[in-house]
């Protein structure tokens, strides 16, 4: 049977931003004829691709790439004034997340489990791992850890023996990669897989991560050897050497992060539900509340070139701060509701991915509040 899981890689799961989505996995229709399992049915051309459902949009070199609805991906060369579907992408499912780590080589990952490499700046992909394979190496890190005597161990084991058991069903949720080489996704139910080999073999990162009651896991980010996770119920998990090891990151905050932003020395600001953007600006140890204005979830963040912060929730807002988070301001500008992810174009131009798909915005001095 299909399961029903929200799609957004940020707000799925716990704020339900987007209309529910079937999932990958095979099905049966009233005749009983077997429909075509998601993850072996290639995407397919959409005359109205560009205005789908897009989850998440990146650069590659000039280019950029957003990933979205039945494994639908766009590509634009011109700062996104004109988008074209890719050639080639093997899955139907929902893609989640996008990262590229050059003009060619990228990742996507997405619904049941699914991690996708391009190898040519996103016009082909070739899948590199699914949800089945996902919980199959997990389950053997969890017997290893279990016959070593790790203590929780022999409850990861049942939990890892359950995922197997309930086939890919799990999404993965975002990707980021700190060179060709290694990467990381993390997704629904505390799903943590480290690649040192550019996808082709994949571990487990679940011994590594506190989170041994399998929340949620939203976004991971890497700032140079740092990477930073954030999830539901308030979790954050840093790691400073590469992922070798996590260390749970407390906070006043209780409710969902959705993303965060390293910002200027050691600051992190964490953003998420019902308003809440929480800033530190000592890495961490200590944490103040951003006063963003209204109580709306926010499901977007962005550096910006000249080194302001962009938050954008789900009302269509987009705020901007200059003082390292510590104030919003809201653009005068309106994009739209249901954004879910923000890039800079390499003309300066805001891209936007959202439920209604790609839109660019170009901001001048005025909306910038810069004064002539």
């Amino acid at each position: 049977m299909q399961a029903l899981i929200p799609l957004h890689r940020r707000a799925a799961l716990a704020a339900a931003l987007f209309s529910l989505v079937c999932l990958a996995g095979p099905s049966h229709v009233a005749a009983g004829q077997t429909v075509p399992d998601l993850l072996d049915l290639p995407a397919r051309e959409s005359s109205r691709a560009q205005h789908s459902l897009q989850l998440a949009v990146t650069r590659a070199g000039d280019r950029l790439v957003a990933v979205g609805e039945r494994g639908i991906v766009l590509l634009s060369d011109d700062a996104g004034r004109n988008w074209h579907q890719a050639e080639s992408v093997p899955v139907s499912v929902t893609l989640t997340a996008v990262h590229f780590v050059s003009a060619t080589h990228g990742w996507a990952v997405g619904h049941s489990g699914v991690v996708l490499h391009s190898a040519d700046g996103g016009e082909t992909w070739q899948r590199q791992l699914d949800g089945n394979q996902a919980a199959k190496i997990i389950l053997e890190d969890a017997r290893q850890r279990a016959a070593a005597g790790e203590v929780g161990a022999e409850k990861a084991l049942r939990s890892a023996e359950y995922l197997v058991k309930d086939g890919p069903d799990k999404p993965f949720l975002d990707v980021a990669f700190l060179s060709q080489s290694q990467g990381y996704v993390v997704g629904a139910y505390g799903l943590a897989l480290e690649t040192r080999d550019g996808g082709e073999t994949w571990q487990s990162l679940a011994g590594r991560v506190p989170n041994p009651r399998g929340k949620h896991l939203y976004q991971v980010q890497i700032k140079d050897q740092h990477l930073l996770i954030c999830g539901e119920q308030g979790a954050l998990f840093s790691s400073s050497d590469e992922g070798g090891s996590f260390a749970e990151v407390l906070t006043p905050y209780g409710g969902t992060f959705f993303g965060a932003l390293n910002l200027d020395a050691q600051g992190l600001l964490a953003y998420g539900l019902r308003g809440n953007a929480w800033l530190s600006l000592d890495g961490g140890a200590s944490w103040q509340k951003a006063d963003v204005g209204q109580p709306v979830t926010l499901s977007a963040g962005l550096r910006l070139n000249d080194g302001s912060v962009l938050l954008a929730d789900e009302s269509g807002r987009l705020l901007r701060s200059t003082d390292n988070a510590q104030s919003f301001t809201a653009l005068p500008v309106q994009p739209g509701t249901g954004i879910t992810g923000i890039v800079e174009a390499a003309d300066g131009a805001l891209i936007l991915s959202s439920a209604r798909g790609m839109s660019r915005i170009e901001l001048d001095a005025n909306d910038l509040g810069v004064k002539p």
